[in-house]
């Protein structure tokens, strides 16, 4: 480790690592998230003043859940600081959007994407699916096809919610469409 990640796992007293590309990495707990964005943005040496993304994953087999991985840059001394943050499903981390302005924006795509909600958020609601939308589809365990089919009705002349319907009961496949089957399997090979 360089001295700045040596410096701010110092400060910090957070499990601190330095990719190979030189990237940061502080594993941070709940209850601290808030001043270690304010030490890291404030203190003279880290000056990461630039919120570059905050994002969630979603690892459905662990005990917490989530990951929520604040991307800070600093400008002026060329260090590039993630914040690993994990979660339970029922964990509300603090906003950032007080430290940052940006984290707004991006708070609001981590609940509409994960469901992870965030306390004191001046407007946490949904940024990327509809209002009326069930679920939050970065979820591993979201179902593919979604659970409504959102169409428009040129009778109605409005958008129409309706049930995903996939039946498959029956169907019957085609071995010589192209699009049922490989034609290579029915080559005969003479030896």
């Amino acid at each position: 480790m360089d001295k700045t990640a040596k410096y701010i796992q110092k400060k910090t007293k957070c499990e601190c690592i330095q990719k190979n590309d030189g990237t940061i990495v502080i594993y941070s707990a709940l209850n601290d998230i808030e001043n270690h964005l304010l030490f890291l943005r404030d203190d003279e040496k880290c000056r990461l003043e630039l919120l570059v993304d905050v994002f969630g994953v979603d690892y459905p087999d662990r005990k917490k859940r989530f990951e929520l991985i604040y991307n800070l840059l600093s400008l002026v001394h060329n260090i590039r600081v993630h914040i690993k943050l994990q979660l339970c499903e029922d964990d509300i981390p603090l906003s950032a959007a007080k430290i940052f302005n940006a984290a707004s924006w991006f708070e609001r795509e981590v609940f509409d994407m994960y469901g992870i909600e965030f306390s004191n958020h001046p407007d946490l609601r949904r940024i990327l699916t509809d209002y009326g939308f069930k679920g939050h589809p970065m979820l591993k365990d979201f179902p593919l096809t979604g659970y409504e089919e959102v169409r428009y009705d040129i009778e109605a002349k409005k958008v129409v919610y309706n049930p995903i319907d996939l039946p498959q009961d029956f169907r019957m496949f085609d071995s010589l469409s192209p699009w049922e089957g490989s034609k290579a399997t029915k080559v005969n090979i003479k030896e």
